[in-house]
């Protein structure tokens, strides 16, 4: 099997298994330098980006915040680790040369229309949704999905299906019912 870190998308086996290496390795670094195994997820960290923009905007709350006195606002590894998400995924697209900036994609354009606004509405409100789920539930679609599952947690199997649900359901919302290949 011929790899290239240079194509312009990457085997889904591929991907996965760097991912569960990933996975592995976070345990075991983490267990090695913070002598506590860390293991990967995200959303956390997003509270915590609020968190720091609070403190600028009314420190008082921040600081009686029973949230924000259980989970300390701080730059740690797991925000470190969401930058690096967004700095791989820019340097992947670039060495893939498929980096591209696209307000409206052809496929929202042809189901919703061209309006940037409506896009944008849309991508809001379902960040908001998706970050409300993932705080309620203790954690994100990494957390829970690849972490919870990497330790055979049943609460890990149980988000992952209704991670898989949802995907199923928006993918309906989004593609419609036609039979429309995603793989264009």
């Amino acid at each position: 099997m011929n790899i290239s870190f240079f194509a312009s998308r990457w085997s889904p086996y591929i991907a996965g298994a760097f991912v569960g290496v990933l996975a592995v390795l976070s345990v075991l670094v983490t267990t090695v330098i913070l002598d506590k195994p860390k293991y990967i997820g995200a959303s956390t960290t997003f509270v915590r980006a609020v968190g720091f923009v609070e403190q600028v905007v009314s420190s008082e709350h921040v600081a009686e915040n029973a949230y924000f006195m259980s989970k300390k606002i701080k730059v740690d590894w797991q925000m470190l680790f969401v930058v690096g998400i967004f700095a791989g995924s820019l340097i992947s697209s670039r060495m893939g040369k498929t980096a591209k900036i696209e307000m409206v994609p052809p496929i929202w354009r042809e189901r919703f229309g061209p309006s940037i606004v409506v896009r944008g509405v849309g991508a809001f409100i379902g960040g908001i949704i998706l970050m409300f789920g993932a705080r309620m539930a203790g954690g994100c679609p990494s957390g829970h999905g690849m972490s919870g599952n990497m330790q055979l947690a049943v609460s890990g199997l149980l988000a992952l299906g209704f991670f898989l649900l949802g995907a199923i359901i928006t993918a309906r919302i989004v593609y419609g019912s036609g039979g429309r290949s995603w793989n264009k």
